[in-house]
């Protein structure tokens, strides 16, 4: 039963076959018939639009996917551009810092140069700034060989303050734009001298000026160096710049006049000073502080020298 049912199924499937293989003979036959060819062409032409736009549909696709992948291309390298160009400008940021660094601290070098006193470099570390002080603290103290009076130049060689505390790694600069401040000083052009004081603004006031001297805007005032009362040394070296005048105040009835001046620096933006480590100033040493002591015959003993007000005359009434 089996056996017939495997007969009959293999002669379905050769009758089929021999249809199939009948067919395509046929239509192989036939395909090149002028009827037939014509038939392919029409419908070839009638169906070429849909090709085309298949076609293009297709072509707009993959651009589309191609343009996709260069926007994340071009996405991904943009990132790393602007990456690069953050950290490039950050270098030439920390180069233009250096570099500027480098020409203050060349300006000090040759402020060095001119110096007839030993001086130390140091760099401003803090700063201390109200209505009435100006005070900062420097990074170099007692080690290097600083010391409380010590004077204080910047750029140029004018004049910044002096110290007023150190220790081993720091030193605390009073500027001269302190309200407690106060310096002798001279003008340039005529040599009238007077005090001259810090005031609120970072302003200074040069006072106690002889009237009969005709200052002008834009004189030069310098250091004066010149001893004050009682035989003391100036504090500061002779010929330190200070400040430019602006303005002069002179009222006809009094015998002063009183100036006010420019610094030279701007002390509120200072980074790095000299501080001057070789001048001896204020008191003189004892051997050669001034005496009223003489001989019997009226003269000085060796090597004294005269006080500067002179012992009342014997015999005064």
């Amino acid at each position: 039963m089996q056996g017939a049912l495997a007969n009959r199924a293999n002669r379905r499937r050769g009758i089929a076959f021999a249809a199939l293989l009948a067919i395509s003979l046929v239509l192989m036959a036939f395909s090149s018939a002028p009827p037939l060819l014509e038939l392919q062409r029409g419908l070839a032409f009638a169906f070429r639009p849909v090709q085309s736009a298949l076609a293009e549909v297709g072509r707009v696709a993959s651009s589309l996917v191609g343009a996709l992948a260069d926007i994340d291309r071009l996405r991904a390298e943009n990132q790393g551009l602007a990456a690069d160009n953050a950290r490039l400008a950050a270098e030439n940021a920390r180069l233009a810092e250096v570099a500027r660094e480098n020409v203050a601290l060349a300006e000090l070098l040759n402020v060095r140069a001119t110096l007839e006193f030993r001086s130390v470099a140091a760099q401003v570390v803090a700063r201390e700034s109200s209505e009435f002080r100006r005070v900062v603290t420097v990074d170099r103290g007692t080690d290097v060989g600083i010391v409380i009076g010590d004077v204080v130049v910047a750029a140029g060689g004018a004049l910044a303050g002096r110290v007023i505390d150190a220790g081993p790694n720091f030193a605390r600069v009073r500027l001269i734009t302190d309200g407690q401040s106060t310096v002798i000083g001279h003008d340039v052009a005529n040599a009238a001298t007077g005090e001259v004081v810090g005031q609120l603004g970072g302003a200074l006031l040069m006072r106690n000026i002889d009237a009969t001297q005709r200052l002008k805007i834009g004189d030069n005032v310098m250091t004066a160096g010149i001893e004050l009362a009682a035989g003391i040394r100036s504090p500061y070296p002779k010929g330190l710049l200070i400040g430019r005048i602006v303005d002069v105040r002179r009222d006809p009835n009094a015998v002063v006049q009183t100036a006010f001046l420019e610094p030279d620096l701007d002390l509120d933006r200072l980074e790095y000073v000299l501080v001057i480590v070789g001048y001896e100033g204020g008191l003189p040493a004892p051997d050669e502080q001034p005496t009223t002591i003489t001989n019997p015959d009226g003269t000085l003993p060796d090597t004294e020298q005269p006080f500067l007000t002179p012992a009342p005359s014997p015999g005064g009434s």
